[in-house]
């Protein structure tokens, strides 16, 4: 293995509104109408002030686990520099996921707006999360892949709704059922994994995950699915129904705080034993990020660290329990999300993360490196201008006001609907990549070659009655069967070759336009190719310069590396011109309006499907 992995985008979902304290049992409902005697010492302890709940004061679910998860993804995939295409792997980890089958992995690419790619499904407690990261951390290092996503995500509240309870004829829970009620709440995070950094914007690299576990020793703590953490031979599967199951209460999430204190002497065992091993030095840590499920726990662990000289001073702890709740396998994430972002951390620093679980005693650790952004590549955004069409200057007649009232309002569509292909959106947010640029160039030149060749052909396809308008054609192709050698120009300014560029395939929305273009420059009289025109002019006079100027400034080109764009954004204002004299034409009628309008549509949605289809050959 020679690569490296870097998280390079973070993003987390928190549902609805942060439920208070005092909120939390409008939410999870009073079992028999009576207050809980426990919620009130339970949570001095844990020392959480708000959570997060995915259900509503009616006990009812306003997401689902999945949505979650998917949600989250979105966000980190929006901070990373990489597209949803790109992704190769999803890695998820839960504790329960919102079906028994399938896996929760497929639950959640369902949601999300991935391509086709791997799954892995990770079901255990806190530590799936983990889990599914040190898969995802193999293969990117491995080379098998070049971009991996990984979500942590709980759906707790849905557990402790009263109505189960009460179902189960309890008018008061024990113990070990009434404390995780006042535990968790609910959340997802998310990373995006690359085997390079993010240029733009502050990268973790994965120096190592260890993941131990320690049933082979303990018995169950944390558990859902028989009646008591002794009765190993009965699964709730083996009751005689669903029904008894529950009235056994062996469906009921329980803890067995009694082995909370081994939990913590056992996640710092596994601390000195990486010591030992050379992985960590406390000196050395800048950050410790330690998922602990309540304040109570915190002093124990360090009382342990201090005792064994491995002691990372207080200041150098970070965690946002208070304000985020226990979201146990999402708790990393989003801690690690909120830290990553807050302005705080510095290149080259260590932050060590600790996630024990207490299922049946698994403790895990990873170490990162900071890689911050140079301060003059931070990410930023770049406005996205008014939606309007370009202007069309027309003779005022009904035939021509209806068009332009059409090409309007198919342009707004048009323009709407790019703003979220991902090389678009790569360019507004700032995370265009150089990669991105030239596989935009490649693909654009093979478009554009054929330009100047349909509209050539429609030239010659237009009858000599229609003299004028086959002389716009015809001034439009001198002007455009040049365009692909300024692709070429920029593309070997950017330190590529020629022959690369010339021999790169078109991609299937290119093949898609093209074609389309060529069937109608085919016909006879194919005078709806004006609105065709409409479309392709309008990028360069509306948006052609103003992207180059973007890409110019983020990427910090210079003008011979984006000359296709800015001149376009120049040059196009006089093409459109002369397009407003076609559709000025004399035997401009209704049923040759309609048609013009019915190609713009067409040509919108090929455009749009050449730019979403980068790279797919």
């Amino acid at each position: 293995m020679t690569n490296k992995t870097y998280i390079t985008g973070l993003g987390t979902y928190l549902p609805n509104e942060p439920v208070n304290n005092e909120e939390m049992e409008e939410y999870l409902g009073r079992i028999a109408d009576k207050p809980s005697v426990a919620r009130q010492r339970i949570l001095n302890q844990n020392g959480i002030k708000q959570r997060y709940y995915a259900i509503d004061k009616q006990q009812q679910s306003t997401h689902s686990n999945a949505e979650m998860a998917a949600k989250a993804l979105e966000s980190a995939l929006e901070k990373s520099s990489v597209d949803t295409k790109s992704i190769e792997l999803l890695a998820t980890g839960t504790t329960q996921a919102d079906l028994p089958i399938p896996g929760f992995a497929s639950m959640v690419h369902g949601h999300s707006s991935l391509d086709a790619c791997e799954l892995a499904s990770f079901q255990s407690v806190c530590a799936s999360g983990m889990m599914a990261l040190r898969d995802a951390d193999l293969q990117i290092r491995s080379g098998e892949k070049k971009a991996a996503a990984v979500v942590g995500s709980e759906f707790a509240s849905r557990l402790f709704k009263a109505s189960r309870y009460e179902a189960q004829g309890v008018s008061q829970l024990s113990f070990d059922t009434e404390f995780l009620r006042w535990m968790l709440s609910d959340g997802a995070g998310a990373f995006v994994l690359q085997p390079e950094k993010n240029p733009r914007s502050y990268s973790l690299e994965i120096e190592w995950i260890d993941i131990k576990s320690h049933a082979h020793q303990q018995d169950l703590c944390m558990y859902a699915g028989q009646n008591n953490n002794q009765d190993n031979t009965k699964s709730w599967l083996d009751y005689d129904s669903y029904e008894s199951a529950s009235q056994a209460e062996a469906i009921n999430l329980k803890q067995d705080i009694r082995q909370l204190d081994q939990v913590v002497k056992t996640g710092v065992a596994h601390y000195f034993d990486l010591i030992d091993q050379g992985k960590i030095n406390a000196e050395e840590v800048d950050c410790l990020c330690c998922h602990y499920s309540s304040e109570f726990f915190k002093k124990p662990i360090q009382e342990l660290m201090k005792k064994g000289g491995g002691m990372i001073p207080e200041d150098r702890w970070f965690t946002n329990l208070c304000t985020k709740g226990n979201t146990g396998a999402a708790s990393i994430f989003i801690m690690l999300e909120e830290l990553t972002y807050s302005g705080s951390l510095k290149n080259g620093q260590k932050i060590l993360c600790m996630v024990p679980e207490s299922g049946r005693f698994i403790t895990s650790f990873m170490m990162l490196t900071v890689h911050a952004p140079e301060s003059a590549s931070l990410l930023k955004d770049y406005p996205v201008r008014k939606i309007e069409a370009p202007e069309l200057v027309v003779e005022k007649n009904p035939t021509s006001e209806w068009l332009v009232r059409q090409l309007s309002q198919i342009w707004i569509e048009f323009e709407t609907k790019l703003l979220q292909v991902p090389v678009v959106k790569k360019i507004h947010s700032g995370k265009l990549t150089l990669e991105d640029y030239k596989l935009l160039i490649r693909d654009l030149r093979q478009q554009v070659i054929d330009g100047s060749q349909w509209i050539s052909r429609a030239a010659s396809n237009i009858s000599i009655d229609l003299f004028e308008l086959r002389s716009a054609f015809i001034k439009h192709t001198a002007t455009e069967h040049k365009d692909f050698q300024l692709l070429e120009k920029n593309y070997q300014a950017l330190g590529e070759s020629l022959e690369d560029i010339q021999s790169s395939p078109k991609n299937l929305g290119s093949i898609a336009l093209s074609s389309f273009m060529f069937q109608q420059a085919s016909q006879p009289n194919p005078i709806d190719l004006l609105g065709s025109m409409f479309i392709i002019e309008g990028i360069g006079k509306r948006l052609a310069g103003y992207w180059g100027e973007m890409i110019k400034d983020q990427l910090n080109l210079d003008e011979n590396q984006v000359s296709f764009f800015t001149y376009h954004g120049v040059a196009d204002e006089n093409h459109f011109h002369r397009l407003e004299e076609a559709l000025n034409h004399p035997l401009m009628h209704m049923e040759l309006a309609q048609k013009i309008a019915q190609t713009a549509k067409i040509t919108a949605r090929l455009y749009h499907m050449q730019l979403e289809e980068l790279g797919n050959y």
